[in-house]
């Protein structure tokens, strides 16, 4: 059975716009993911006993409208069959009147805490409860940059944006790219569709430099490391309120 959990959007989850923010928009998926895990007692005490930890690979989410401040909204998310180290998992968002308004499709990883490199476990795959039921959404090829001039700006990641993987936590870099954008930018606009490619960790004393481009609605916003290895992309779209 899917997992399924109701929330109410806070000011703290929305934009200036008053409407969901897509880093809140992970976090739900994040916390969501991380209460069927803990139902199914494959949650953070069990995987710490293992050495090893949940973490997000890549996503593609779609938004066919976004809830406002106060809105209640219902989260609901399952697990797919896996794909060689991936663990794919979808989400479901829902309004109050249980229409359909967001799907969105993850590929989460194992990682082993002291090698940080993905891994399997038989344990995990064979206690993970498999739902044959799918969403429209599924994560394409690469994800690139739009075709345009880029912004690019060296950032030092700060203490909020660290999680308990002691690495800069997915939705943070939706937030990274929404302050990129800037107001001038999303005044009136929503994300529409978005995907996030996690290529490597950020950790503590890293620096990283970001690279902006926006063409018409569509934009991109990556991660390089001071090697000009790429930490981490997304590409989405705008549309008007």
């Amino acid at each position: 059975m899917p997992y399924s959990e109701s929330i109410i959007i806070r000011t703290h989850d929305c934009d200036m716009n008053g409407f969901w923010k897509p880093s809140s928009i992970l976090e739900s998926m994040q916390e969501a993911a991380i209460a069927h895990c803990d139902s199914l007692n494959l949650g953070r005490p069990v995987l710490d006993s293992m050495g090893i930890a949940w973490v997000l690979s890549r996503c593609r989410v779609e938004m066919k409208r976004l809830p406002h401040i106060g809105e209640t909204c219902t989260v609901s998310t399952w697990a797919m069959p896996t794909r060689h180290l991936f663990f794919p998992r979808a989400h479901a968002f829902k309004d109050a009147e249980e229409a359909i308004i967001g799907e969105a499709y993850g590929l989460w990883l194992l990682m082993d805490k002291e090698s940080r490199k993905a891994v399997s476990n038989p344990l995990i795959t064979a206690h993970l409860p498999i739902e044959q039921n799918t969403v429209s959404v599924k994560v394409g090829g690469a994800v690139r940059h739009v075709s345009n001039s880029l912004i690019t700006q060296q950032m030092t990641p700060q203490y909020t944006d660290f999680d308990l993987n002691g690495h800069v936590n997915n939705a943070k870099y939706m937030d990274w790219c929404w302050n990129a954008l800037g107001a001038e930018a999303l005044t009136g606009r929503r994300i529409a569709a978005f995907d996030v490619e996690y290529d490597r960790e950020v950790r503590i004393g890293e620096k990283v430099r970001t690279a902006l481009s926006r063409d018409g609605e569509a934009f991109s916003f990556c991660g390089f490391e001071q090697d000009e290895t790429r930490c981490f992309a997304i590409r989405g779209t705008l549309a008007e309120i």
